[in-house]
Parts: structure tokens; sequence; C-alpha cells
């Protein structure tokens, strides 16, 4: 046979498909190593005294290194080319093989480790599965040419024999795991199908299975727990859901300590999820000779149940307290301790919204038997506003807030330090509503962490739905009760009025139905109204002729819907006319238009209107003959001191004339010089009544024109400086450079002279007198301006002053004196004429008491002001007020005006 044709055929009987298939069969191609297969390589390394020993498997494409011992040049790769592999030719041939010298064979010449010399003698022996198909081959390799003795050839084989006892040897163990991994992927699947949780630990109390259920419950993975680590590590707590199972309570151990039971309830609490509730069957798992191998527990769960009872308890507890309460208050403190002993809750409050919606305050609350926690509850009234604390959010939202544990809470509420302080953890809100509106909120403590329960928040909101219609009965109750008594009361207020209190319903065709109306209508209609008929018509019938258009729009308006009220006057049953006055307010209750209203009998009201009228009428007859009466009298003062004054000119004449006359003796002289002082005050009471006469008849003559007030002032205070001097008086002032003012300079300077005598008269010796003028500032009452008083030196005051324009658009002239001054309540009447201060009379000094009254005549016919006022530390401040000078305005001519005064001014 041609080389060609024989490695075709190796190649053939290499990838025959059985062999292949019984290669892959044994899964060796995917073992990386396997230690007793290194023992066999290293033994052959030892008992043949050769460098490198090696055990391959021939694949169709490749050939894989199983173990490799020795050292050579160039270590073997983990899989390499079948071109390249010597130990096919073991396959092909499934016989041994022993070449002394592999540079000689023609087998070996493409093979590149044969061409650099690494491999100089080899020998292999066959590897076969249990089934006798050939794996590969056990080799042994030297480095130099050598011959292999018969013996080491025996000895390989007993190797190979060796390495097949090794392979089979696996091959069954990987069959026995397999089978083993089957029953348990069994038993775990039949384990995971069922609905009830089942765990199983060993006999040293180690976990070993979950199954799905359980998993899901626990949420862990199956490993290894000491037992006394179990209930914390899974949450497993007793019955009440508070208490942590101690070690030998915990039902898998129960059960691995030989007890068989099957009514152990058994909460288990896992972070982030509901507590569930259990009812949990334990026993030992153990052999038939009494080997304990380990104990099993299921659990049925029955949280269901468990919830579905307490809230049927809960409900139960609620209504027996709603039942038994007597009051809102009462009832709150039942329910709360009802709901939170039905769930193991330490603590529930009741909040209540105060009557106006602006705040809610806790009106009741309820602590666990034993349990002390006033450092939390307290026993002051508290109340917040809508979004503090627990209840002000659960108040804002209107839905139930159940906060897992305060501790964590972002932000926390008002008690929260309080809470944790006294172990609470847990907080659960409620509304109580009714409709949309909520009338209270119920608040519970729990001393443990407890996960949002959505269901259990819903059924109690409907306990909260069920409370809030009893308080909504109970209110309603309590209303109707007050409205009886208030109903009661209302009637014996009406009846002890006079007026007639009504309600009626209008139909659409306007007619009026009485619905209510108080007891007797005597007092308006003059008799009793039979029931049941057309009130408007009725008592459109009793209206008097000439007041029905008043009657009818009233009753368009309320039959419109507007409010309307009307008087017209009814002839009453008795046959008396009276005047009705009706106001009536419709509104809507319901479909229906009610009208509320009340009729008052106004007659007497009229009557004393009507008299009013003639007493008014008869007054004003006599205020204008008083008027002409006035009129009259100032025509005669008027005519009277025209007629004096001539005479009294007279007088002063030759009274002035005989002073001159020259010897005259000193007792006519010192008469002459009495008539001289008599006359010129006769002459200034002349003067003045003339004044006052002309001012009040509007015929003065105003000669306004631009003045400087400033030198105006500075010429009356010269003036009156030599009989201040006389009594040793003061005169300080304070002036504007420069305040131009429009008026009549005599007529101002009449009003400054009048001001300073006045000063100086009424000033004791010693004192002093002060006058300013500026622009008004709203100065204080002592009237001065502000600046330097005789800054330069001079003596007029205005050293300090620049010109300047007024802002307020006035000027003020104050004159201050420290005189006798005059009683607070004597001011509002001292420009008054003929009006002397009592202080003034009591100090002897003699006036007329027109001074003033010209003053202020004067003034006001310049469209300014004069006002008296008390000087802090005793005297008088006189304020004149003026306009000032438009500064723009240009310089009239000389004129004259005529002022407007009132000749009806007293």
């Amino acid at each position: 046979m041609k080389t060609e044709d024989r490695a075709d055929t190796a190649e053939d009987r290499v990838g025959e498909a059985r062999r292949i298939e019984a290669l892959h069969a044994t899964g060796l191609l995917d073992v990386p190593r396997m230690p007793l297969l290194d023992r066999v390589t290293r033994m052959a390394t030892r008992l043949l005294d050769v460098p490198v020993a090696r055990i391959s498997l021939i694949a169709g494409d490749r050939q894989v290194t199983l173990s490799a011992e020795g050292s050579s040049p160039s270590p073997p790769e983990r899989q390499s080319p079948l071109s390249q592999s010597v130990c096919r030719h073991l396959v092909l041939d499934d016989a041994p093989l022993a070449v002394t010298d592999t540079r000689g064979d023609e087998r070996w010449r493409d093979i590149v480790a044969v061409f650099r010399g690494e491999p100089a003698a080899y020998a292999g022996v066959p590897v076969h599965e249990p089934g006798g198909q050939a794996l590969g081959a056990l080799c042994v390799i030297d480095h130099r040419p050598r011959p292999w003795s018969p013996e080491e050839l025996r000895t390989l084989e007993e190797l190979a024999v060796t390495a097949e006892a090794v392979i089979a040897a696996w091959l069954t163990d990987r069959e026995l795991r397999r089978q083993l991994e089957d029953e348990r992927t069994f038993l775990s699947a039949l384990l995971d199908s069922l609905n009830a949780p089942v765990v199983y630990c060993d006999g040293d109390g180690v976990l070993v299975r979950f199954n799905r259920p359980m998993r899901e419950i626990l949420q862990a993975s199956e490993q290894p727990i000491a037992i006394e680590e179990w209930a914390p590590a899974f949450g497993l707590f007793a019955a009440d859901g508070r208490t942590l199972l101690p070690g030998d309570r915990v039902p898998l151990a129960r059960a691995l300590a030989g007890e068989r039971f099957g009514d152990q309830q058994v909460v288990v609490r896992t972070p982030g999820d509901p507590s569930h509730r259990f009812l949990v069957n334990g026993r030992p798992v153990e052999t038939a000779d009494g080997r304990r191998l380990g104990a099993m527990i299921t659990g049925q769960d029955i949280t269901g149940q468990h919830r579905v009872r307490m809230f049927r308890d809960a409900q139960h507890a609620v209504l027996k307290a709603l039942a038994e309460a007597d009051s809102v208050e009462r009832a709150s403190c039942g329910v709360i301790g009802a709901i939170a002993g039905a769930f193991g809750w330490s603590c529930g409050e009741y909040w209540q919204v105060d009557p106006g919606g602006k705040r809610i305050s806790r009106t009741g609350s309820w602590v666990e038997p034993g349990r002390d926690l006033s450092g939390f509850t307290g026993p002051e009234l508290m109340t917040v506003r809508p979004g503090q604390g627990l209840p002000g959010r659960v108040w804002a939202s209107g839905r139930g807030v159940w906060v897992r544990d305060l501790h964590t809470e972002p932000g926390g509420f008002l008690r929260t330090p309080h809470a944790l302080h006294a172990g609470l953890h847990t907080a659960v809100g409620l509304p109580v509503r009714s409709g949309e509106r909520v009338l209270a909120v119920l608040t519970f403590f729990a001393d443990a962490v407890e996960e949002r329960d959505d269901d259990l928040l819903y059924l109690l909101d409907g306990v909260g739905a069920h409370i809030g219609r009893f308080m909504e009965r109970r209110r309603a109750e309590d209303l109707a009760l007050a409205l009886t008594t208030s109903r009661r009361r209302f009637d014996q207020v009406v009846a002890q009025l006079d007026d007639l209190v009504w309600t009626v319903e209008i139909d659409d065709g306007g007619r009026a139905r009485r619905t209510y109306q108080s007891q007797s209508t005597a007092g308006i209609l003059g008799g009793h109204v039979p029931l049941g008929i057309d009130v408007a018509a009725f008592t459109e019938s009793r209206v008097h002729p000439d007041d029905l258009p008043a009657f009818h729009e009233l009753h368009r308006a309320v039959a419109s819907g507007r409010p309307g009220r009307a008087e017209y006057r009814v002839i009453g049953l008795d046959g008396v006319t009276r005047w009705i006055w009706t106001r009536a307010t419709p509104r809507r209750e319901g479909g229906r238009l009610m009208a509320d209203g009340i009729c008052t009998d106004v007659t007497e009201r009229h009557r004393l209107e009507e008299e009013l009228g003639r007493l008014l009428a008869r007054e004003q007859e006599q205020v204008h003959r008083l008027r002409d009466l006035d009129r009259m009298k100032d025509e005669l003062v008027a005519l009277v001191s025209h007629e004096i004054r001539s005479p009294v000119a007279v007088i002063r004449s030759y009274a002035e004339m005989l002073a001159d006359v020259p010897g005259l003796e000193d007792e006519p002289r010192m008469f002459a010089d009495v008539i001289d002082r008599r006359s010129t005050h006769l002459q200034q009471l002349v003067d003045d009544l003339l004044d006052l006469a002309r001012l009040d008849a509007g015929q003065v003559a105003v000669d306004p024109r631009p003045v400087s007030l400033t030198r105006l002032v500075r010429q009356a205070v010269d003036d009156h400086r030599a009989a201040a001097a006389a009594k040793d008086l003061t005169i300080t002032t304070d002036l504007a450079v420069h305040l131009p003012v429009h008026a009549d300079p005599v007529r101002l300077r009449q009003v400054l002279d009048n001001l300073l005598s006045n000063a100086v008269k009424y000033t004791p010796a010693g004192g002093a007198v002060t006058v300013t003028a500026g622009c008004d500032g709203g100065s204080g009452e002592d009237g001065h301006g502000g600046g330097d008083e005789d800054a330069d030196g001079d003596g007029d005051g205005d050293g300090g002053h620049r010109a300047e324009e007024c802002v307020s658009g006035a000027v003020a002239v104050t004159v201050a004196d420290t005189g006798i001054g005059v009683p607070a309540e004597e001011y509002p009447r001292l420009f008054d004429r003929f009006f002397r201060a009592s202080t003034a009379q009591e100090a002897g000094i003699k006036g007329t008491g027109l001074g003033l009254a010209v003053t202020r005549a004067i003034v006001e016919a310049h469209g300014g002001s004069v006002a008296a006022a008390p000087r802090e530390g005793g005297g008088t401040v006189f304020t004149v007020r003026l306009p000032a000078a438009d500064p723009d305005r240009r310089t009239p001519g000389p004129a004259v005006t005529r002022t407007g005064g009132d000749p009806d001014r007293r």
C-alpha cells in the first residue's frame, strides 16, 4: 500500500464516529487536569528513567494533553494539531509502539519537534475507555536514541492499564455524581412545586435546603448558618410579632432536638416587605434504626386569616366603642384603644380638626397598659397646622401615611426625638373623612419596625370612614338638638318683639306660601292672618293705594332673587292705617326659592319725622330772623362807630391844641394829657369796630403786592423795642433773609403790630419775646424755625439765613412770649370778638377783645391762617401762615381787591 493511501486510512480510523462519540461521552476533553493521572505519568518517568511522560487524547482534529510529567526543550501545549501528533499512530493501529530513533522513522519526518531533535526515542501504549474504544495513549520520550526492553514495554502497558482504571473510576464517579445531582434536582423541583414553605437541615444543624416558597419568604440564600443565629438572620419572631425567638424556640431547632409539633405560630419580618405569619409543623428526620439525619419543618401562611381575624376584632371593638360612647370625645378614645389593642400597637392618638379649619388639636390618646409614654404623649393639649407633624401631614394630604422607621424618616416629625426616646419606631396616620372632607386624624405608634402594609391601610381607611359617618351622625343629632333649642329660644325672643318675622316659599308663578311666621301679627296687620293663604296677595289687598308701586317693586325684586326693602302703608284688620317697613332677603334651598323677611311698624317714626319737619321749618324761620338782627346790629355798630369817629377826632385835636398853649399850668396840662390818652384809646376801639364791620361785609380794601415779609417783621419789631425795653423785656428774632409774599403791607403790618403789642402787654417785666419768620415746615409749638438767632450780631436775627424758595408754598411768622398765658380750654375762643382771657382779667390788664378778631379777619382775607398754642415752659405762641409769593410772578401794578368775608360770621 502506498504511503498516501495508508495515511488516508489512518485519518479515517482516527476520525471514526463511534470512537469520537465515545471520547466526547467521557467528558475528558473538558477536564483541565486529573491529579490521579499525574501520579501515573510521574511513576512512568521514574520507573522507565525517561525525562518525559504524557497521557494524550486523540480527537478528530487535534491532540489534547490530559497529563504531562518531566521536562523538554518545548513544553507541550494543552492542545496541538493532529498532524503534529505521534500518538495518533497508536490509535490507528490500537497497539503499542516503540521507536528507538525517531529520526530514522519515516512516520516522524513531518513532526516539527522531531526535526528539532527533541524526541529521539519514543514508546507508547493505547489507552481505552471501559467500552474498548481507544481514547489516546500513554507515551514516554527520551531525548537520545535508546532501545526499549520487553520489560520496559510491559511496565508501560501496566501503567496504561492503571490509567485506564483511573479513567474508568472517574467515569463511574461522574455518573454517580450525575445521578445524585439528578436526584437532588428532582427533590428540589418536587419541593419547589409545593405551595407550602419547606426547610430542612442535616444532623449538625446546618441548613441544607429551602424550597422556593421559603426562599421567597425569607429572601435568603442557602448558606450555612448556626442555629443560634437563625432568628436574627431570618427575622423570626414570636406570635406577638415583637419578641425575637430565642434559639431553642426556633422551629427547626425544636425539630432537630426531637420535638414533633404542628401549632407554632411564627412571624417572619424581612426588610422591605410586610410581615408574614405562619403556622409551623416540625419533626426530626430519622432512619429506621433511629439514627437522626436532620430535621424538617413546613409552614402554612396564615397572614390573611390572622389579618381578617384582627380586623374583625378591631371592627367589633370599634363598633362597641362607638355604641357605648355618649360623645365624640369618648368615642374617639375608645376607637383608638380598640384599633391599637387589636393590632398590637403601643400608642394611639385622636386629632380633631377645629371648627374654623385652621388647626388640628389632639383631643384623646391611648397607651398600652403597663407602658409609660408620658414623655411622648404629654398631658398638655397639642395643636398643629396643616402639614406639621404626622397629623398635619395626613390632614393636608387626605391620605394615610405609614412611616416604617422614624429613625430613618427624612426630616422627621415634630415629636420624632421623643418617640425614639420612648422606644417607638413605626408610625401610622389615618384620616377620618366625611366625603372628601377630613374631620379628624388617627395616629398610631409601634415599638417594632413594621413594613408598610397597603392592605391594612385600606382596611383601616374603611374604619376611618365608619368613624366619620358616626361623627357626622352624632354631629347631625347634636345640631338637630341645638337647632330645636335655638328655634325655641328664637321663638321666645321673637315673641318679645313688635316686629313680624316671616319666611315664605315663592313658586314659579310668584305666589308666596308662608313656611314660618312669628306668633302674633296684630302689631303689624291689626289682627291674626289665617294659615294657608297667599301672604303676598293678602298683604297687597291691605296696602294703601298710593303705596302699591313700592310694594310691587319689593315683590318683583324678591321673586327675581334680589334683596328688597320698602316702606308702605297698610290698612290693618282693625281699620288702623300703619306705616310698615319691610326687608326681605331671598335664598335658594335645594330647588326652592325662599325669602326671609322682617316687617316693622314705623308709624311712630313717620309721625316723628313729620313733627321734626315742622320743628325744622320753625327753626329755619328763627335763624333767618336772627341773621337779620345780626346784620342790623352790624350796621348799627358801623353807623355808630362812624358817627363817633368824627367827634373823637375833634376832641383829640382840641386836646393837642390845649396842651400846646404856652404857660398852661400843670393841672390843666395833666387834664389835657388824660383827654388825649382816652380819646386815642377810643379812636382805636372805633377803628377796630369799623374794620370788623367792613371785613364781615367784604368791603375792606386790600391792596396785595409783592412784599418782603422779612422787612415788615423787622420794622414792626424795631417799632416795639422801646415799649419792650420800658418793661425790661428781651426781643429775639430769627428771620430768613428774604421771604416774598403777595400781600397788603399796611394790613399785614397791622397784624404784626397787634401780635407784638399783645406779647409786650401780657409779658411780665424781665420776660422774653421771640419772633421767627421762615418757610412753613411744621415747626414746633414754640414757633422757632430752627435758624441762628441774630448770628451776625446786628440785632435783626437774619445773619444765619440765606434766601431760599419755600418748597411747602407757605411762609410762617411766630410770636412767642413768656407771658401770663391762656388756659387751655379758652384757646378755641381766643379769636372771638370782645373775648378776653381769664388770666388777663385776673391780672387787671385792660383791653377791648377786638385785636385778635381783627388779626384773624385780615389773615384770612389774605388766604392764610392764624393759630394760638401754649408755649412750652409758659406763655403763648401765635403762628401766622401765609401763601408764599410765586417767584416767577411778574410784579403787578397797584390794585384794590375786595375780600369775600362772611357777613354772618360772629
